[in-house]
């Protein structure tokens, strides 16, 4: 007869108070973590696709309606789009609520020139301020992206567009053609433009024409509220040495740095190639 074997059934330890309490905090650590590592992945990776993908599509948009429409002037320089806050590289101080109105995002302008205004739609309605009017293209970045009227984050910047700040001038035009754009996250069109270097080209292009601008100088960080690099003669009000002395047609690029912070400001200035248009 063969013997039985004998089986030992061990029970489930009991935790106690603190081992209790240490499980739960690790359950909240572990939720927690799994959160912010999506919050990370929804910042830096989703809003980039989601504002790359809409940049891509208004460009597309562009170029089918000028190689369709007759020329006119789109170049534009609306009041309605408002300021942002210090999150897209906008230069200036308090500025008005991203949801629409006049206003300045820090800018001194006095009037604006009327053959700036964005072209009338067929029913004379003003077009929507926040829709892409030009294109700018940055070959040593590698960089084609569409340029909109005003500086708002959520009508603007966190499209993937470039905005054209209120109170400056047109492409092409005598002043400041001043541009902010993301550094990081919502397709951070200017994530690179600390690699422009002078001489550089950039091209921006309207339903009338195209315009070339080479790079002049490079303000590696200046205050947030430094309104002087976006006059219509640009200079730092913080870095005197930096800016110029004489009008001109000038393009200006405005962003963050340094990177993944709104701390400062990287300037990027530009000076227009004669009979470039």
């Amino acid at each position: 007869m063969r013997g039985r074997i004998p089986v030992v059934v061990q029970g489930r330890a009991r935790r106690g108070p603190l081992g209790r309490a240490l499980w739960v905090a690790a359950e909240v650590f572990v939720t927690c973590g799994v959160v912010l590592v999506l919050f990370v992945v929804q910042q830096v990776w989703w809003t980039n696709e989601q504002a790359r993908a809409q940049a891509v599509d208004q460009v597309r948009e562009l170029e089918r309606e000028w190689g369709t429409s007759p020329p006119g002037d789109s170049d534009s320089d609306s009041d309605s789009d408002s300021g942002s806050g210090s999150d897209g590289g906008v230069v200036g101080g308090a500025s008005p609520s991203d949801s629409g109105g006049s206003g300045g995002s820090g800018v001194g302008g006095g009037a604006r020139d009327s053959s700036e205004s964005p072209d009338p739609s067929p029913s004379g309605a003003r077009p929507d301020p926040s829709s892409a009017y030009a294109i700018l293209h940055i070959p040593r970045l590698d960089l084609t992206v569409p340029i909109a009227d005003g500086v708002g984050k959520r009508s603007v910047l966190d499209r993937g567009f470039v905005g054209h700040y209120p109170g400056t001038a047109g492409p092409g035009r005598v002043g400041n053609f001043a541009l902010a754009g993301h550094r990081n996250t919502h397709g951070e069109p200017f994530r690179y433009v600390n690699r422009l270097r002078k001489g550089d080209v950039i091209g921006v292009r309207t339903r009338s024409g195209s315009y070339t601008y080479r790079v002049d100088l490079v303000l590696p960080q200046t205050s947030p509220r430094d309104v002087g690099v976006i006059a219509p003669v640009p200079r730092s009000l913080y870095k005197p040495s930096y800016g110029y002395d004489a009008p001109g047609s000038y393009l200006t690029l405005t962003t963050c740095t340094p990177e993944f912070t709104s701390t400062y400001r990287l300037i990027v200035w530009a000076k227009l190639v004669p009979d470039a248009t």
